[in-house]
């Protein structure tokens, strides 16, 4: 399986509006993260990832074409040593390992560039193939957050898995 974590370029447009204009992905995704999920949303994201430093967001790229998008959010304060972990794939990919090996690739690179310990997913409660994959790479459930998502007028658990480097 050739999966890849890479850099955001503007060749990938409109695969990532094709992909992420998914009602089925943004119901397991905060609602900052558009829907409908234009061009012009794509332009704008892949813009600002360009521009990053440190570089935090990537393009999954499966067989050649961007099918996804995978990063970080640097915590800050006493949070410094921590980093939380977000992921998506377009659904015609799910189920096929892309985004239990893009999270390895990805925690890989954030253990290499970053001096962080402990890296974090929040998972909505219905989303068990998320948890899978994170559990495939070593990722333990830290606790449950009871009732503390509130998406598309329902109130759910939120899933906080871990991993922790060396572990």
């Amino acid at each position: 399986m050739s999966v890849i974590i890479r850099k955001w370029t503007p060749e990938d447009i409109p695969h990532l509006a094709q992909h992420a204009n998914n009602i089925n992905i943004w119901n397991n995704l905060r609602n900052y993260f558009p829907h409908p999920y234009t061009e012009e949303h794509a332009k704008a994201w892949i813009t600002n990832a360009e521009h990053e430093v440190p570089l935090i967001s990537f393009a999954i790229e499966f067989e050649g074409q961007a099918i996804g998008g995978i990063g970080l959010i640097l915590n800050t304060d006493v949070y410094v040593k921590s980093a939380e972990i977000g992921y998506w794939i377009g659904e015609p990919f799910w189920g096929k390992g892309i985004a239990s090996e893009a999270i390895r690739q990805m925690v890989e690179y954030t253990f290499y560039y970053f001096d962080i310990v402990r890296v974090y997913a929040e998972v909505f409660e219905n989303n068990k193939a998320s948890m899978r994959a994170l559990e495939k790479n070593g990722f333990y459930l830290e606790g449950v957050r009871r009732k503390s998502v509130f998406k598309n007028d329902v109130l759910m658990d939120d899933y906080i898995w871990v991993k922790l480097r060396g572990w």
